[in-house]
C-alpha cells in the first residue's frame, strides 16, 4: 500500500453531495502517467516518422479525419486533444480536493505542463491555411488556387512552427518533472521504474527510426518533392 507524505488529503468533503469521500491517488498518478508519458509522445512519434514518403504529388485530399492517408496526422491532433481534456480532468480533482495550489514543486510542474499543453492546441488552431499546387480543389494551371500558409510558408507558419515543436518538446520535459515528483510524494514503486524504462525505449524506437531515416520532410511529404513549389525551391541547395 502507497504511503503518501502526512500533508496529502486522502478524503474530501463535497458539500453538494452532503458527504465525505475518500481518495485514491493511484487513478491521478495512472491517468497523468498514461496521458503523459504514453499517449504525448506516441502522437509526437507518430507524427514525426510516420508520415508519408514524398511523391510526385503530395497528398491531394483534403486534411481530414475521414481520409486515411491523413491517419498520422489526426493521431496527432487528436490523440494530444484527448490528452488535454483528460489532463484539465485530472487537474480539476487534484484542486478540489487540495484545496487550491499546494505549491508544492509537482504541483507547479503539473500546471506549467498542461498551460503548455493547452497552448499547443490553441496555436494548432491558429497554424493557418493549407493550400497547395494539388490539394484538394487547387487548379495545378492556376497558381492564385494554390495559396495558403503552410504552402507558401508565410510568416504566420513559420511562428506557429518555430514556437510549436519547440514548446512541444518543453512540455514533455515538464511533464516529466511532474510525473517524477509527483511519485516522489506519493511512492508507486511500479509506475516508478515505468517512469524510467518507457523514456529509455522511447529513445531507442526514436534512435532505431532515424536509422531507418523514417523522419520524412513534412513539405514534401505533403505538397510533393517537385521543385516548382516555394519551400523545395527555397531549400534547392541544402
Amino acid at each position: 500500500m502507497n504511503e503518501p507524505l502526512p500533508h496529502i488529503p486522502t478524503e474530501v468533503y463535497l458539500g453538494f453531495l452532503g458527504r465525505t469521500i475518500e481518495i485514491n491517488w493511484n487513478y491521478h498518478a495512472l491517468l497523468m502517467f498514461g496521458v503523459w508519458i504514453v499517449l504525448v509522445p506516441l502522437c509526437i512519434t507518430i507524427i514525426r516518422y510516420f508520415k508519408p514518403r514524398p511523391s510526385e504529388f503530395g497528398l491531394r485530399r483534403k486534411v481530414s479525419i475521414r481520409h486515411k492517408e491523413w491517419w498520422w496526422f489526426n493521431v496527432h491532433k487528436y490523440g494530444l486533444y484527448l490528452a488535454i481534456i483528460l489532463s484539465l480532468g485530472g487537474l480539476v480533482v487534484a484542486l478540489v480536493v487540495s484545496k487550491g495550489i499546494s505549491g508544492s514543486m509537482h504541483s507547479l510542474l503539473g500546471m506549467m505542463t498542461i498551460l503548455m499543453g493547452c497552448l499547443q492546441v490553441v496555436t494548432g488552431v491558429l497554424r493557418g491555411t493549407h493550400g497547395g499546387k494539388h490539394y484538394n480543389n487547387a487548379d495545378p494551371n492556376d497558381p492564385a488556387t494554390w495559396r495558403g500558409d503552410h504552402y507558401d510558408r508565410s510568416i504566420r507558419r513559420r511562428m506557429f512552427e518555430a514556437y510549436h515543436k519547440t514548446a512541444g518538446m518543453f512540455t514533455l520535459l515538464c511533464a516529466v518533472g511532474a510525473v517524477g515528483s509527483g511519485l516522489m510524494q506519493y511512492p508507486m514503486p511500479v509506475l516508478s521504474w515505468f517512469l524510467f524504462l518507457v523514456p529509455l525505449s522511447l529513445l531507442a524506437t526514436w534512435v532505431f527510426l532515424e536509422f531507418l531515416e523514417r523522419r520524412y520532410d513534412g513539405y514534401r511529404a505533403v505538397h510533393g518533392y517537385g521543385m516548382e513549389h516555394p519551400y523545395n525551391k527555397d531549400r534547392e541547395l541544402l
